[in-house]
């Protein structure tokens, strides 16, 4: 029911039912679906972008982009399906999977990394750019580039398995908070210089604004209705997305804020119809059924994106470890204890080997989704069966070819529209983690010593380009791409600041202060911090009353 202001709500006194209660198939069926709505808008974000247009993205043509969603959908599908089961490794106390209702999609912290690599290809000749007559640079399709990124993440992906040896408490020593929510926040905001241009009208050729040819407008002249970069056409289109995501927060139904974001693309969409800039005949040539490997990638490891994507797996890591402590939480299962240790230790080991399946099934890694821990919670629903039956509905869109290819025809502003909500939302959930920190002077030095280089870098991409020399030695300038790879990535080079500041500063201790606070009505402080200290104390105060 949407919210009515001043209106007062029941509480919500319906059955739970626990991981493995038998439900009844009509529920399960409802409760797959609507787990499906809620991830179907992430799950296919990474594989639009990085098979898109632009430097950073491989410039794919449409057959391929469509079978490279379509096995998004498919592996999705299947490693939602092992998650959710859970089994014993014979002779052995460790297991695979989680036991809990969980669901999988195509990862946004492996994205960064990615794109990395795909803008260090173009630029040291893996990937083939030509310069237009206009003056403005094209950059050719590069599938050879996804073959890289691919058996690239398999080499990342054996640092989950064997992180599944280690235990929790140690990994939450090795990657605190400050170090988790400055990953987080630093991937956020990279993602979302992406989401921008694309809301603007793509991040291809047509952003260079060229007075003339085949891209002066986007995504070129040929395109139904094309608009100028940055266009009020293209501005509109992408806020209708947007603000309707917005408006449904405000006024939504618990439903329909779990699927808010498939709702604004389909409002988009409809908008995008009725002025002529859909375009369907990507979803005329598409395949009526499909399947993994219809289309092959030459496999191959990327030695300069080999430290990238080992850092964006430790952020899967970190990814799986709070969504399984999460679920078990929304499904009533204990926290702490060996059954949660052997949770965790099913879910860090299902990532790397799923990582290595993926791989080799032509998709991107996956990892667990969170919110749909909030739909556990809202409908109290935590049966295992409805994980089975939203699998099932992944795989079945992924073999539908032309389900697929629907999403190609989604203008670029469209998508732009919606990523910019995701790609901030993963930005507020690094916010979310920091806030948690007692923000001491060593958690301050560490916050704005990571944030300095890993939002500097983002803000100034070519800042560290021209340090490293060109050399002739072909071993010798990998590993110069290696170095550069890794600086110019934001939650990368932040993330390494953080991880060893964390190491290296000495914790405070009380005795040591430099101001004794008890001489003092208040701590000497200024700025924001005193602006909203009497608040802080007040709020203290009450919460001891009550």
């Amino acid at each position: 029911m949407p919210y009515i202001p001043f209106l007062k709500k029941r509480a919500n006194r319906s059955e739970f039912y626990g991981p493995d209660d038998d439900i009844p198939l009509l529920v399960a069926i409802l409760m797959g679906i609507q787990h499906f709505l809620g991830c179907v808008g992430g799950l296919i974000t990474p594989t639009l972008l990085i098979s898109g247009t632009g430097s950073s993205a491989l410039n794919l043509d449409s057959e391929t982009r469509a079978y490279m969603i379509a096995a998004s959908f498919i592996v999705s599908g299947i490693t939602s399906l092992v998650y959710t089961s859970r089994f014993q490794i014979p002779r052995t106390r460790y297991f695979i999977g989680v036991g809990l209702l969980e669901v999988a999609g195509v990862a946004f912290s492996a994205l960064p990394a990615a794109q990395s690599m795909v803008e260090n290809m173009y630029i040291d000749g893996t990937c083939q750019t030509e310069l237009l007559p206009d003056g403005s640079i094209n950059y050719l399709p590069c599938p050879n580039g996804f073959g890289a990124i691919l058996g690239t993440q398999i080499v990342g992906s054996l640092l989950s398995i064997l992180f599944s040896f280690v235990s929790p408490r140690i990994l939450k020593r090795l990657f605190p908070k400050n170090v988790t929510g400055i990953v987080l926040l630093c991937i956020g905001a990279k993602l979302l210089a992406s989401a921008m241009k694309n809301w603007a009208g793509g991040s291809g050729p047509c952003m260079q604004m060229p007075e003339d040819g085949l891209f002066a407008l986007c995504p070129n002249i040929n395109a139904p209705n094309p608009q100028p970069w940055g266009g009020p056409v293209n501005i509109a289109l992408g806020a209708s997305v947007f603000f309707t995501i917005i408006l449904i927060e405000l006024v939504g139904s618990v439903f329909m804020k779990n699927i808010s974001v498939v709702i604004g693309l389909i409002v988009g969409c409809i908008i995008a119809a009725s002025i002529g800039m859909f375009n369907s005949s990507d979803i005329d040539a598409a395949p009526i059924g499909t399947f993994l490997w219809v289309k092959t990638f030459k496999l191959s490891v990327y030695a300069p994106g080999v430290i990238p994507v080992l850092f964006s797996q430790l952020a899967i890591i970190i990814d799986s470890i709070g969504e399984i402590t999460a679920v078990c939480d929304v499904s009533q299962k204990e926290v702490d204890g060996d059954e949660f240790q052997s949770r965790i230790q099913g879910g860090l080991l299902t990532d790397g080997l799923l990582g290595i399946f993926s791989g080799l099934a032509t998709a991107m890694s996956t990892v667990l989704f969170t919110q749909n821990n909030g739909i556990i919670a809202v409908t109290r629903c935590a049966a295992r069966i409805a994980g089975f039956v939203c699998g099932g509905i992944l795989i079945l869109c992924g073999i539908l070819g032309k389900f697929s290819a629907t999403f190609l025809a989604i203008p670029e502003p469209l998508i732009g529209g919606m990523t910019v909500y995701l790609f901030a939302s993963v930005a507020t959930s690094g916010l979310r983690i920091l806030a948690y920190l007692e923000w001491t002077r060593r958690d301050r030095v560490i916050i704005a010593s990571s944030l300095a280089i890993g939002l500097g870098v983002l803000l100034v991409p070519n800042w560290f380009k021209y340090v490293l020399p060109r050399v002739e030695n072909a071993a010798l300038n990998g590993f110069y791409s290696a170095i550069r790879t890794v600086v110019s990535t934001s939650n990368i080079i932040g993330g390494i600041v953080a991880v060893i500041l964390n190491l290296i500063l000495p914790y405070e201790k009380d005795n040591e202060d430099v101001f004794k606070v008890e001489q003092y009505k208040t701590p000497p402080m200024g700025g924001a911090h005193r602006m909203y200290y009497d608040e802080e104390q007040q709020s203290i105060q009450e919460e001891k009353k009550n």
